[in-house]
């Protein structure tokens, strides 16, 4: 879809995950549209409409406060211009239907949601919004600078001879700059008001021609135009700009002679360099000359270790290992932001449901996930998001320290621990009292009361799940692996891993070649 004005879409969902997944679809402005807003629930739905004035709402069909069903009837009664669709699951064609009597234009089913039939969709809808009809025919209509510039930073290439045209004539020198002012920790907006009148001021003092535009929340760009391949704003420029303002950030990127590419050096550069700043927030001026160009290994993440650590009770070493990692990702500063603030994002759920089936009371840290994930999406920076984990964390350690303070509890991490390190070996119930101290009998108890699954089921539990790895890692023999595990007896190990897994050992080696 090819416009004029980019078609303005505003998403409600009350789960954040999805209004993020959605977020993250498309290049939107590549292709016409643009998120203006997001709501979790109609009635924030209804205070974003006026601020933001879209042309269609994306809104799920069920959410508490005001459902997508209520939303759809209140805006059209009082917006009719505003076209809807709705994201529905199975089963609620019900009130898809009285959606679409209500006015909505499409539906889509969540679980059939992708970019593709997502953009197809939303395409449909805008065609029949007047005010986004092609501009394409209206060649006497004379597109100013400030859309044109704003297309070609979206991708977009110089589609007509008129385009050119304006554009020689607004800038006329042969060198182009990228300068970017990086607001985005700045928490005072009046500082930002000022800021952004200072950078007019001084640029209108020099001898250059320069377009603003806006990319994102508080960040501000100037596209610059001199007859120099060198660019001296003079050291005054930005002490001036950063004079009291430790927050701040100027970027500034190498010259180039070809407007073209203009959507491309700000992809390839400025994105970078905002990213770079996302990591290190204490560089003010940053020059696409003095960014680095090496390209950090990515960090992987053990969380099978990390998990394990956690289930055994070994917090400690989960949280050490958790702390280290963190640093070095915080200062791989190729690692895209979104992915980053995801890693985060994950750990905290992760966590809150690893302690909520080892039985810690967990409710304080479910009431309060989202609004970690929320401070979490909102981060300005590396710091930023860091801080909001380490606030969880301790949270965290709150609950286990009120569990861990109950008698037992750690004699139960110990035998568990125990069974682990030599499940190889031939356990029993009586061995493993003796090694404990504890009367057989009374280790029974207190195992079956400590535990989710009885002794042997445990050791089942993990003899099986070792030759399960086995199988699929190693062509060692089947009748190997068994004792391997742990059980002399071949024919009783296949029974157990077959009552377990639900197929024969063999059975498992080959559907696992198959994937």
């Amino acid at each position: 879809m090819k416009t004029g004005e980019l078609c303005r879409i505003l998403i409600v969902d009350d789960e954040q995950l999805i209004r993020q997944g959605i977020k993250h679809y498309l290049q939107w402005e590549q292709v016409g549209f643009q998120i203006v807003g997001e709501a979790s629930n109609g009635i924030e739905a209804l205070e974003m409409v006026e601020k933001t004035k879209p042309h269609i709402i994306l809104t799920d069909i069920v959410m508490p406060i005001m459902d997508g069903e209520e939303l759809t009837r209140v805006v059209k009664s009082k917006y009719p211009h505003i076209e809807i669709i709705i994201l529905s699951s199975y089963g609620e064609f019900d009130y898809v239907r009285s959606t679409f009597q209500s006015g909505a234009v499409d539906y889509i089913l969540k679980p059939k949601l992708d970019s593709e039939t997502l953009l197809k969709v939303l395409t449909t809808a805008a065609n029949r919004i007047p005010s986004l009809k092609s501009v394409e025919k209206e060649d006497s209509v004379a597109l100013n600078i400030g859309n044109i510039i704003d297309k070609l930073i979206a991708g977009y290439e110089i589609e007509t001879d008129y385009d050119s045209k304006v554009l020689s004539q607004a800038f006329p020198y042969p060198y182009f700059y990228l300068l970017i002012v990086d607001t985005r920790n700045l928490k005072n907006t009046e500082n930002i008001t000022q800021i952004k009148s200072k950078v007019d001021k001084e640029l209108g003092s020099k001898a250059l021609i320069y377009h603003s535009f806006t990319e994102g929340k508080n960040v501000s760009g100037y596209l610059l135009n001199i007859k120099e391949d060198e660019l001296n704003l003079g050291k005054e420029f930005t002490d001036e700009l950063l004079k009291g303002e430790s927050n701040l950030g100027i970027l500034i990127t190498n010259p180039f002679n070809d407007l073209s590419i203009l959507g491309a050096i700000f992809n390839d550069v400025i994105k970078k360099m905002l990213q770079y700043r996302f990591y290190f927030p204490e560089l003010q001026l940053l020059t696409e000359k003095e960014l680095p160009t090496n390209v950090c290994e990515p960090i992987s993440f053990n969380l099978d270790k990390f998990t394990n650590d956690f289930k055994h009770e070994r917090f400690d070493l989960a949280f050490s290992y958790l702390e280290d990692h963190v640093k070095a990702l915080s200062n791989n500063y190729t690692t895209d932001m979104f992915e980053y603030k995801s890693f985060f994002g994950n750990i905290i759920f992760n966590i809150t449901i690893l302690l909520g089936n080892m039985d810690f009371e967990v409710n304080e840290l479910e009431n309060q996930k989202f609004m970690y994930f929320n401070y979490i999406d909102e981060a300005t920076s590396a710091n930023q998001v860091v801080e909001q984990l380490n606030i969880f964390i301790q949270e965290a350690k709150k609950c286990i320290s009120a569990k861990s303070s109950q008698t037992g509890h750690s004699n139960i991490t110990m035998i568990l621990e125990y069974i682990e390190e030599h499940f190889a070996e031939p356990l029993s119930l009586t061995g493993v009292a003796h090694h404990f101290h504890f009367n057989p009998t009374y280790l029974s108890s207190y195992f079956a009361s400590h535990n989710r699954e009885g002794f042997n089921e445990y050791l089942n539990k993990i003899r099986i799940e070792e030759a399960a790895k086995l199988l699929i890692n190693k062509a060692t023999p089947i009748s190997e692996i068994s004792g391997f595990v742990g059980y002399s007896d071949h024919s009783y190990f296949c029974k157990v891993f077959k009552k377990l897994k639900g197929v024969s050992p063999s059975q498992y080696r080959r559907s696992q070649k198959l994937k």
